[in-house]
């Protein structure tokens, strides 16, 4: 029986993959240091958390399912008690490519973070379409990282990952680097900023007199059918007036420069003010 500890176990994340974690091959021991959270542990499965030093002993893999700010100073406690060959599971790229995390050669670091349930799907259970995050009953792809480690140890992180963000359709191989490129990078800098601007281009227009609903309706609708387009969901083009009002509503929403989001020294900046 392989054995996780998972820490950070009562904790919303931590609460995810612990359920997911309850349904695999693994055995857990769930590490909570709140009393709140394990409270939550007991109530879900009936099991008490126990402490780290018992959590580690014998341990194949420790899963840190806590916030980016604390992940250092979680794993610079806690690495230097494990056995050699343990793996750590971090769910976040951003501190790994901070450097937060301790060195040590003989231990191996693997990264892994859910793409969530994409736009265009084909789930059909209710519980499915409304589960956004992934995770519970909706269908999600996932990236990994083997950070350091030797490369027989992809294996069993893919394995970990799988299970915690199951049910999970494709498992992507990248460094942490390109992590970092795709979070924070891609999809907060750019498409939640962007988003956030679609959010308050609807609230202006809600101010300018279009009924709210109308205004929701019509937004949402428009951005499903001019995603699929965008990004070949269907085959299809844009009409001539709609790239007209690309053409300008780029020159006049976005900097001609935008694209240094995704420069090293960017992206480094965008991490550290995350952890």
């Amino acid at each position: 029986m392989t054995v996780v500890a998972l820490f950070g176990a009562g904790g919303k994340m931590g609460m995810r993959l612990g359920r997911n974690l309850a349904g695999s091959r693994f055995q857990t021991r769930h590490v909570e240091v709140s009393q709140s959270g394990r409270e939550r542990v007991k109530q879900a499965y009936g099991m008490d958390c126990v402490d780290a030093a018992e959590a580690i002993q014998g341990a194949d893999v420790v899963v840190l399912a806590v916030p980016d700010t604390a992940v250092g100073a979680v794993a610079h406690d806690l690495v230097p008690k494990l056995a050699p060959g343990t793996m750590v599971v971090i769910l976040d790229a951003a501190a790994p490519h901070a450097g937060h995390l301790p060195e040590r050669a003989d231990i191996t670091y693997f990264v892994t973070h859910p793409c969530h349930p994409p736009i265009f799907n084909d789930e059909t259970d209710p519980a499915a379409k409304a589960d956004h995050f992934g995770g519970i009953a909706a269908k999600q792809h996932i990236v990994n990282a083997l950070m350091q480690g030797p490369d027989a140890h992809y294996a069993l992180g893919e394995e970990v990952a799988r299970a915690i963000w199951a049910p999970v359709m494709r498992s992507h191989r990248v460094t942490v680097e390109q992590m970092a490129i795709l979070e924070p990078g891609l999809s907060e800098t750019v498409c939640a900023t962007l988003l956030d601007a679609m959010r308050e281009a609807m609230e202006e227009a809600i101010a300018r007199g279009v009924p709210r609903e109308a205004a929701r309706d019509f937004l949402l609708g428009h951005m499903n059918i001019l995603a699929a387009v965008t990004f070949e969901q269907v085959q299809g083009v844009f009409s001539d007036a709609c790239n007209k009002a690309i053409v300008f509503g780029k020159d006049t929403i976005l900097k001609p420069d935008w694209k240094r989001l995704f420069e090293p020294e960017e992206i480094a900046e965008s991490v550290r003010r995350i952890t």
